[in-house]
């Protein structure tokens, strides 16, 4: 068992992993420690990086989905994901996270959200998916590579300058 949590069974969702102690937020849920790197993403495995994929040692692959999550992560200085309470979590209370928090793309949950929460969305889907909004709400609770992901993808793209000139402004020489 790892300290403050463990593995429970719930009603609706299998396995999930529960606080058998409260935390108050900011405090770590659960520290991240990385099994084995991938050479491609599966349905266990954690986006660390941009094209990078890793499977988590312990109960983070446990960790169900919610759109209203408790938890928020931060990378470890070993490229883990460490679970962090975003806001006082009571004992005996499922922990949960959005898995749009550490990928930009979901590939493995097609079907319907099963959160239940006032705030579902109606499926799991990636960063790149999420309102601006919900960005914003989870600030400092998200992988940093998504953030930069994001950043090359939504920046606008360059203009082939030269060729857009020369057909607008011929020379004149």
């Amino acid at each position: 068992m790892t300290l403050g949590v463990e593995l429970r069974s719930t009603t609706a969702k299998g396995d999930g992993v529960f606080t058998t102690r409260p935390f108050k937020a900011g405090d770590t849920v659960l520290m991240g420690r990385i099994e084995k790197r991938l050479l491609k993403n599966h349905s266990h495995a954690s986006q660390i990086g941009e094209h990078e994929y890793a499977l988590h040692a312990g109960l983070i692959s446990k960790f169900n989905h919610s759109c209203a999550p408790n938890c928020g992560i931060r990378l470890n200085a070993h490229g883990g994901h460490d679970f962090i309470a975003m806001h006082d979590i009571k004992a005996n209370e499922e922990a949960t996270f959005d898995y749009a928090m550490r990928n930009y793309t979901i590939d493995y949950f097609p079907g319907r959200c099963t959160c239940g929460e006032k705030a579902c969305r109606g499926s799991i889907t990636g960063w790149q998916d999420l309102p601006q909004i919900r960005k914003d709400q989870y600030s400092g609770f998200v992988a940093p590579y998504l953030i930069e992901m994001d950043a090359k993808m939504c920046a606008p793209k360059p203009l082939r300058n030269s060729i857009i000139e020369r057909a607008t402004h011929p020379s004149s020489a």
